[in-house]
């Protein structure tokens, strides 16, 4: 959600009354920003406003790109996510999706969205089809476990980011296909695909790409939100790398991967040869599978993973044996 103010603590004030307010809403009639709550897969008095109403944030539906070597207004340090699929490659800057959130887009010869959440740090993208149909997404304006609510146009549903599926609404229940991201540097991903496009600051909206709007956000312990989770001695924004296989979710921080000290080791999950590959330099974690190829899992921050999957297994390097990438769960 877009902090509409510098301050957090200010900002913070401003959540704490309108969570106040909305809980009496949600208690009365479930409908929030238009949404029709009943039945909800969440606890509906958990579906928080964030403050700007539905499409106050706007995705972006007509996305325009530039080459790698077109003025794009990057510096090689700046955030990107990137996604590579069928023989095209595109990043989509942090400093335009923490403006938008969604960007509806293609990518080969398929529908995708792209979404980022700036209050959980998390970047994934999806096949943008449930069944027949080809969704078109949008910001609701909600929050749940402090993680955005995007909605489709097509049928009103809610859905939810991290869990990838809708929440409520016609399509309750149905879940999209994640797809492979990567959360990097713009150095790092025009480095491994030379030929890729990246988004542009030609949105159609008039906003300062040039400026974080949750600046300081990501240091503090702070939450602007309510969500459910347990520490675990982790920072509540301390990056992970999570991936799920075989219904078992793990978390990779990022500060147990500096003191493992190893650019890539393997690690068993669920019984399953996960190759973590961890960059200091570009703030970069990826798993790969046993044939090299990149698997679905998501960087963000520990509380938001902790609170989509409380059963989390952790890497802790501390008991590691030099190279072998055991681990603690």
């Amino acid at each position: 959600m877009r902090l509409r103010k510098t301050s957090l603590v200010g900002w913070s004030t401003r959540v704490a009354a309108a969570i106040l307010l909305s809980n009496g809403i949600v208690h009365a009639a479930p409908v929030l920003n238009g949404f029709d709550l009943q039945g909800a897969l969440v606890p509906v008095e958990e579906i928080l406003p964030g403050g700007p109403p539905r499409d106050g944030i706007p995705s972006i539906d007509r996305p325009k790109f530039a080459g790698p070597k077109e003025p794009a207004g990057l510096k090689t340090e700046d955030m990107v996510l990137g996604i590579s699929q069928g023989g095209v490659a595109k990043a989509y800057p942090l400093r335009i999706l923490n403006w938008h959130e969604v960007v509806n887009d293609r990518i080969g010869a398929d529908d995708i969205v792209v979404t980022y959440c700036p209050l959980c740090g998390s970047g994934m993208a999806f096949r943008s089809r449930a069944g027949a149909r080809t969704l078109k997404f949008g910001v609701s304006g909600l929050l749940y476990n402090s993680d955005v609510l995007v909605y489709d146009r097509e049928t009103n549903s809610l859905w939810s980011q991290i869990r990838a599926q809708a929440v409520s609404g016609e399509l309750k229940g149905t879940k999209l296909t994640v797809l492979p991201i990567l959360h990097t540097t713009w150095g790092d991903w025009r480095r491994r695909h030379p030929d890729t496009l990246v988004l542009t600051d030609k949105t159609g909206f008039d906003r300062d790409y040039g400026r974080n709007p949750y600046s300081g956000y990501e240091k503090t312990a702070d939450l602007m939100f309510p969500a459910k989770f347990r520490a675990e001695g982790l920072h509540p924004k301390e990056l992970v790398l999570g991936i799920v296989v075989a219904g078992k979710a793990k978390a990779y921080p990022f500060i147990e991967l500096e003191r493992n000290g190893a650019a890539e080791f393997t690690d068993d999950v669920s019984g399953t040869a996960v190759r973590v590959r961890y960059s200091r330099e570009h703030r970069s974690a990826e798993a790969l599978d046993a044939q090299g190829r990149r698997m679905v899992a998501t960087t963000l921050f520990w509380f938001a993973w902790a609170a989509f999957h409380p059963e989390t297994g952790i890497y802790r390097a501390a008991v590691a044996k030099p190279g072998s990438g055991a681990s603690l769960k």
